[in-house]
């Protein structure tokens, strides 16, 4: 009889599970909370991952779409060839992790999270060919976000290594990272950055740009909207051929005194 797996919480019960499971992994039905602590564990764990094939709700998807911090560490897995992900039509009612000789339902509890097995020869042979056919026929998903080591590497090329340190101190003092109040979005946290480090509008839109972050003309808007606020003001900067150039920098206030590790609860403090 296949045992059932146990973990303090839905990353030690997913951990367990992939270990469990032989070869590739399909992934079905997972809550927005499965598959943040999905990722979490495959950007942090140094162990070799399974490929591992996500059918999941939209809304789910988008969820994770619209969150940054989750959105670039799952798209750092789908770069890595690690994740796939597909839009699942309809609801399964619990998260499934299928193999192609095992099967896994994910329940939690109050003190623990289950893996719960299924042992059944033929049903087992039943839903990982049902699933899998309902993964080859489903849409595939663009999460629309450059992984989060590109991220790094390409800001560390276009700003500087001083502006990459201060965004990642910022992501990491974060939750979440979007734009509907229920944190700073991504555009916001770069010109934020760009501020703090007095760097041109046009490096940061063009690198965020180039990169996929957002158009050249999403970050003008944004820095509008900063600069009405009166976040950020800018100063011209004289070049040998057509416009100046415009220079980020922050007004006079609590932004400009704050160190990077306070950055984004300062700003949330004045934006909101």
């Amino acid at each position: 009889m296949t045992p059932n797996l146990r973990g303090d919480d839905r990353r030690g019960a997913i951990t367990a599970l992939l270990g469990a499971i032989d070869g590739d992994v399909l992934l079905v039905d997972p809550s927005i909370e499965a598959f943040r602590a999905l990722v979490d564990y495959g950007v942090e764990t140094d162990d070799e991952l399974p490929a591992i094939d996500v059918l999941a709700r939209e809304a789910v998807l988008k969820d994770v779409r619209d969150d940054f911090l989750v959105a670039s560490d799952a798209a750092d897995l789908v770069e890595g060839e690690v994740l796939t992900l597909r839009v699942l039509e309809g609801v399964v009612e619990n998260t499934l992790f299928v193999g192609e000789t095992d099967l896994y339902a994910l329940v939690p509890a109050s003190q623990s999270v289950v893996g719960l097995a299924a042992d059944d020869d033929g049903f087992l042979t039943d839903a990982y060919e049902t699933f899998q056919k309902r993964f080859d026929e489903a849409d595939a998903f663009d999460l629309r976000t450059p992984g989060i080591t590109r991220v790094r590497s390409t800001m560390d090329d276009a700003i500087g290594p001083d502006a990459r340190g201060d965004f990642e101190t910022v992501l990491a003092s974060l939750e979440a990272a979007r734009g509907n109040g229920d944190g700073l979005d991504e555009v916001t946290i770069s010109l934020l950055v760009a501020a703090k480090n007095e760097a041109l509008l046009y490096d940061i839109s063009k690198w965020g740009e180039d990169i996929g972050i957002a158009s050249k003309a999403t970050f003008s808007r944004t820095k509008t909207r900063l600069e009405d606020m009166g976040i950020i003001d800018t100063e011209k900067v004289p070049i040998d051929v057509g416009r100046p150039r415009l220079r980020l920098k922050f007004s006079e206030g609590p932004l400009a005194k704050a160190d990077s590790n306070e950055l984004a609860n300062v700003a949330q403090k004045v934006l909101n």
